[in-house]
């Protein structure tokens, strides 16, 4: 049973915090330990969930680009012409801050459904409530932001990629053929922490939050880089290839 080391309130919410963050710290470290066992088996699960995000994006940009082409004066960026360097860090730097922005989800995940509810006795009135339901809260947050982010950015993704087609007079299907290769592993990454999260709410998992936030930050950076090489070098070669095809086809 916990003990508390001192009297009055701020004792106990000082030693209760402090309790918390052993007990996340210890979780933490046994379920690393567990996903040793089969490390495979967890980020198949993870990598499923994240596709059926990723498909469920690319279909959105899909829809919204050939709602919306139209011809306007564009400026072609990777990955449809070669970049060099500054390009690579630009483009890998832009999908750090989403991940980034998609760990911390899965941060909060793990503070309000397992470090809040151990903290709840020693709170009272609208504070205890928030501690007591801080897993539910959580999850509709976390579905809202992620509703949101995901219908902007295949709103947004979705005209820039009409616009270019509307400008080279291609279709929209075609250049968006062109980006899977980096797309693709791009995407994964970036929703690997998500699709952890929805994993881990769905069974009530919380504790093991923290260490999926780590897990798969690790495996999203590398693959978020080689993705960024592509994006500036491989791309847009493909892109002028595939161009190349239907305006011959056309004529």
């Amino acid at each position: 049973m916990l003990q508390l080391a001192a009297p009055g309130a701020d004792a106990d919410t000082v030693e209760v915090s402090a309790y918390a963050f052993t007990h996340g710290v210890r979780r933490t470290r046994a379920t690393l330990e567990a996903w040793q066992q089969s490390p495979g088996a967890v980020v198949r699960r993870w990598v499923a969930g994240s596709a059926v995000a990723s498909a469920a994006l690319l279909a959105a940009v899909w829809l919204v680009s050939s709602l919306d082409v139209r011809s306007q004066l564009i400026t072609l960026r990777p990955p449809f012409v070669v970049g060099d360097s500054a390009d690579v860090l630009g483009v890998f730097g832009r999908n750090l801050l989403v991940l980034a922005l998609h760990a911390m989800a899965c941060v909060a995940g793990f503070i309000a459904g397992s470090s809040l509810p151990l903290q709840a006795r020693h709170r009272h009135g609208l504070s205890r409530w928030v501690h007591e339901h801080g897993g539910r809260l959580a999850i509709t947050f976390v579905v809202a932001a992620t509703t949101f982010s995901l219908s902007t950015q295949a709103y947004l993704i979705g005209r820039a990629l009409g616009g270019v087609a509307g400008f080279l007079g291609v279709s929209p299907g075609l250049l968006l053929l062109s980006v899977l290769p980096h797309a693709v592993p791009e995407l994964l990454a970036l929703f690997l922490p998500l699709a952890a999260w929805i994993i881990a709410s769905r069974r009530g998992e919380w504790e093991q939050l923290l260490a999926a936030t780590l897990v798969t930050v690790a495996l999203a950076v590398p693959v978020l880089l080689a993705a960024a090489v592509v994006e500036v070098y491989v791309s847009p070669h493909l892109f002028a290839a595939l161009t190349d095809v239907q305006l011959s086809g056309a004529r």
